[in-house]
């Protein structure tokens, strides 16, 4: 069985030393109380994340869930470990205080969020769909479904959905055709299907709080006739409690690849009562939120699968002996080396080690805008919120894409035995194939950064990010061991702009240059960006060590991967910038017949 322990001591030189979260804190409102409480937050979380929900990681996925007589149920140990959640008020730790919610920074649950994703993604995506839900309702709801669903789903009595996606349109929501109409008690009846549900449907709650997208009956075509209605699966009596079953069911639950302990439901609404969430045709902004919150969770849902495969794959790298070192014998008195000592074998462990730690510092960072967006000082915000646009295209797509192949790379060096179920590492792979799939596929993704965060603003939001990394590598520049960080990071930074005007430039003469660039674009961001903290942890790992700091073995793995990272990883970005010019001529050149002439007769 896998085994996991969360990060803590990485965990605290990011929040601490990287990205001084205490001064953050402090610049927030009750900032004093989320310093008093981060260190319990993380040791109790890292005890829930290590001890309830790791063991229950291997037999949920072979368990899956199941559909009997209208019933849904899932994984054994897993509706027990629900309960530990909500008792632990997890489910409060950043909600809003005026809702029953503990008003702490957004990053502290964010923290955490990593914890249980390494540890059952399956498990964690229960809670973790809430989110969602609750980020909606609070932002678009009315006072009176605030108080009826907000505070329930804070609480962890109730648990949410985003029911976005029909069988036969998935991205393109314009299209949908589940219709609201409204009914006699300021209401409306919500008919339709909805597919790819996650935590659709189960027993962990006493109560399912739906986010339906829906059109009402003179809606105007497209995306612009959308709307968003709160429907629950038990409709809440006078008291606000648990009534009548609504008209919503599971028809069926979707046999997946991976993630087998959610349960992903096809939802089948037949006249149920739903409400309106902001206003009519104007579900857009209120899907928006709900799905910017979604996508930087999978991208945390993809960094914490990483961190979870490398622990295992370097525990079995320690032990397994295998051959001889090429400069000869490392472990003479055993009969062959332990496979650590092996160069490739490095290469996939430093891989996996470098997009952690990396993906670690940049998940943060986006945390700290989160909550300067929320919660702080107006001044702030609005470079704060083009910033946090800018890079949760990244986050989602970047962080999943480099997941799916640390995964399979810790796979790699079990070698016949990583293909093998027994020992979990092939769950982390199929796990980690769908983070590349919902909210949005990374080529959804891409195109939403290059077109939409980039140049539909003239590349403003770039151009806010690009500076700061530019007055960080002048500062830099003066140390003459950074160097070997700076050189290439203020290259890299400077074409990145470059680039940019470059498929800017192409794109007034053909839209489709956007598309044919796009994915390109989008990992070479990913590259560049996670150099930026590479660099800054680098930097301080020189001065610890120089310090003659008493973990000087901490600090020295810290540089040695920020070197791996400059040295391996970063040069990609050299073959997707030639890439992206290559332009959209070799894409669209072909007919589309002509695709299938190889086989058809």
């Amino acid at each position: 069985m896998p085994t996991y322990k969360a990060p803590l001591r990485d965990m605290r030189f990011v929040m601490n030393e990287l990205l001084d979260f205490p001064n953050h804190y402090k610049s927030l409102p009750n900032g004093d109380d989320a310093v008093e409480v981060t260190d319990a937050i993380l040791e109790e979380g890292a005890k829930f994340a290590e001890n309830v929900l790791t063991p229950l990681n291997q037999t949920g996925d072979q368990q899956g869930c199941t559909l009997k007589d209208g019933v849904v149920t899932v994984p054994d140990g897993f509706k027990e470990a629900y309960q530990q959640y909500v008792e632990g008020g997890w489910p409060a730790i950043s909600q809003n205080a005026d809702y029953g919610g503990q008003g702490l920074p957004h990053s502290l649950g964010m923290v955490l969020n990593e914890m249980i994703c390494s540890a059952n993604l399956s498990w964690g995506m229960y809670p973790g769909l809430s989110h969602g839900a609750m980020s909606a309702l609070e932002h678009h709801g009315t006072e009176e479904l605030k108080q009826i669903y907000l505070t329930k789903l804070i609480e962890g009595r109730w648990t949410g959905t985003m029911c976005l996606t029909e069988p036969h349109c998935g991205t393109d929501l314009g299209l949908i055709k589940t219709r609201a109409i409204p009914d006699d008690n300021n209401g409306y009846k919500v008919s339709g299907t909805k597919i790819f549900i996650s935590a659709g449907d189960h027993e962990l709650t006493e109560n399912i709080v739906h986010l339906v997208l829906a059109k009402l009956p003179d809606a105007p075509e497209g995306s612009k006739g959308i709307s968003l209605f709160v429907v629950p699966k038990f409709l809440p009596d006078a008291s606000g409690e648990v009534g009548e079953r609504n008209g919503v069911v599971c028809g069926s639950l979707e046999n997946k690849m991976g993630i087998h302990g959610n349960s992903t439901c096809v939802m089948n609404f037949d006249d149920a009562t739903g409400y309106l969430v902001g206003q009519p045709n104007k579900g857009l902004a209120a899907m928006f939120t709900m799905m910017n919150a979604a996508r930087i969770g999978v991208g945390i849902q993809g960094q914490g699968l990483i961190e979870v495969s490398y622990q295992n794959a370097l525990a079995y790298a320690r032990d397994r002996l295998q051959m001889r070192a090429l400069s000869g014998a490392k472990a003479p008195e055993k009969a062959a080396d332990p496979i650590i000592v092996h160069p490739d074998v490095r290469r996939m462990l430093l891989t996996q080690k470098a997009f952690s730690e990396g993906g670690r510092a940049l998940i943060l960072y986006t945390a700290q805008l989160i909550d300067k967006v929320e919660k702080g000082k107006e001044e702030d915000k609005k470079e704060a919120d083009d910033i946090l646009g800018l890079l949760t295209p990244i986050v989602k797509a970047f962080l999943t894409e480099v997941g799916f192949e640390a995964t399979n790379e810790g796979v790699q060096v079990f070698g016949g035995h990583g293909f093998i179920q027994e020992w979990g590492m092939e769950q982390f792979v199929r796990d980690a194939r769908i983070t590349r799939l919902y909210e949005g596929t990374t080529g959804i993704q891409a195109l939403d950064l290059l077109g939409r965060k980039i140049l539909m603003n003239q590349g403003e939001h770039l151009r806010s990010f690009t500076k700061q990394i530019h007055k960080y590598c002048q500062s830099a520049s003066q140390q003459e061991a950074m160097q070997e960080f700076i050189k290439p990071l203020a290259d890299l930074n400077k074409e990145w702009g470059d680039l940019t005007m470059k498929i800017g430039m192409a794109a007034m003469k053909n839209r489709e240059e956007v598309g044919a660039a796009s994915v390109d674009y989008l990992m070479y961001s990913g590259y560049v960006t996670l150099a930026y903290f590479w660099a800054q942890m680098a930097e301080i790992a020189q001065k610890k060590l120089a310090e003659g700091t008493s973990e000087q073995a901490f600090y020295q793995a810290k540089l040695d991967t920020a070197r791996f990272y400059f040295q391996r990883l970063l040069p990609r970005t050299k073959t997707h910038a030639a890439t992206m010019l290559a332009g959209a001529d070799g894409l669209l050149a072909m007919d589309a017949a002509a695709f299938g002439l190889a086989f058809e007769v």
